[in-house]
């Protein structure tokens, strides 16, 4: 691994939409010439919480250290949330920080041609959709316990009254718009071109059922695309459960390092 110290440039603005606040990112990149490969990472929070300051609830030093480690560049975007504006505004905004990353990559020196998105849970749903987008410039996508068909999620565990989360996220409830929901799940985007996935799901996920994953890279497999997929026994969403975590990062970097190569040192 590189030993560099990480740089970080927090609270970039990447996109303003007129009515909203501005939206954000943080970018970490390794303190060394680059131009440096990018992560664009993508939070969760069920659509209606999170930050783009967390990776899962593994320390900062084994996920975005770890990426800045191994020679990449991570912009950590924002996103609106459920309570701000429905689907797609959320998507619409992973896509302008994606757009960002790629007119911006001479002053970050970042390299534009090699760039991969990852996302977990809700995020994880968005950079599935990211990378499923015709003619996107993801060349690869990693994408933690998302769910990728919205008609096919349980109730969240703690009663917190109507509406769910997905109705939250497309303003309605998913059995009362099916087209909305269709166009909301990533499993009814895959298509022949797409770029190569990695789907990560805990077999004992009761947020997201690991068949979310298991039917997403079947999708993905049946429309020539590749795909692994790991399926991690006793974890839970968000990984509880889960001692170490080399036993997700590790499949995660070495994919991305075979699928883009290894970053210049």
């Amino acid at each position: 691994m590189a030993s560099e110290t990480p740089r970080v440039d927090r609270d970039l603005v990447f996109a303003t939409v007129p009515g909203f606040r501005p939206l954000t990112l943080d970018l970490h990149r390794p303190d060394g010439p680059g131009p440096f490969p990018v992560v664009v990472f993508v939070h969760g929070g069920g659509w209606m919480v999170g930050s783009r300051r967390t990776f899962c609830f593994f320390p900062a030093d084994e996920t975005f250290g770890r990426l800045v480690a191994e020679g990449w560049a991570v912009a950590s975007v924002d996103y609106r949330l459920s309570g701000e504006a429905v689907f797609p505004a959320p998507l619409d905004d992973v896509r302008a920080a994606l757009q960002w990353v790629i007119a911006e990559a001479s002053t970050y020196d970042l390299d534009p041609d090699a760039v991969a998105v990852w996302g977990e849970s809700a995020g994880g749903q968005l950079a599935a959709l990211l990378a499923l987008d015709p003619g996107t410039a993801v060349r690869a996508a990693v994408d933690w316990y998302g769910p990728s068909d919205l008609a096919d999620v349980p109730p969240a565990p703690t009663p917190a009254g109507p509406p769910s989360r997905e109705a939250r996220l497309l303003g309605v409830e998913p059995t009362d718009d099916p087209d909305a929901t269709r166009a909301a799940s990533p499993l009814h985007h895959a298509h022949a071109g797409a770029p190569p996935f990695l789907l990560a799901h805990g077999l004992d996920d009761r947020a997201i059922p690991h068949r979310h994953s298991e039917r997403l890279a079947a999708a993905l497999r049946d429309a020539g695309v590749e795909v692994e997929l790991q399926l991690v026994p006793g974890a839970g969403h968000i990984w509880s459960g889960l001692d170490d975590s080399a036993t997700v990062m590790d499949p995660a970097v070495a994919f991305l390092h075979r699928v883009l190569g290894r970053p210049r040192r």
